[in-house]
């Protein structure tokens, strides 16, 4: 094996190590949805919900999600947090077009009323929150 390989491998374990981690600090005011609770969730809110679809393989989805859980610490009681592996939910994804992530839809009485693509910071996403409360 190559140094710069092995390099690669230690890097990427240690990436995943730290990523598990932070998984498991996580607040709970980030709600992670799934095919099967998707739906369900948005129907039992008045509130504005924000959905993050991300995979574990983007950078920039990991760049935004401290964003995204700020915002939740920020807006507790105005509005809802969530987020979907489009990996994980395929079918999420295809139903609401998401072709490239990190992308961002803001829900309001169940139908999307607002999408932003990129990791764009906080701003844009507040701006758009906003909007909807």
């Amino acid at each position: 094996m190559r140094e710069d390989e092995e390099l690669e491998m230690i890097k990427t374990k240690k990436l995943k190590e730290l990523m598990k981690k932070r998984q498991e600090k996580k607040t709970d005011s980030v709600v992670i949805l799934t095919s099967s609770s998707f739906a369900e969730f948005l129907e039992n809110t008045n509130l504005p919900v924000l959905v993050d679809f991300w995979a574990d393989w983007c950078m920039p989805c990991r760049i935004m999600a401290p964003v995204i859980e700020e915002l939740a610490r920020d807006y507790r009681g105005k509005a809802m947090f969530a987020k979907v592996n489009v990996d994980k939910n395929p079918e999420i994804a295809s139903r609401f077009n998401i072709m490239s992530i990190p992308h961002f839809i803001v829900f309001k009485k169940e139908r999307p009323v607002e999408r932003i693509v990129g990791a764009v910071g906080r701003g844009p996403l507040e701006d758009a929150l906003k909007k909807h409360l």
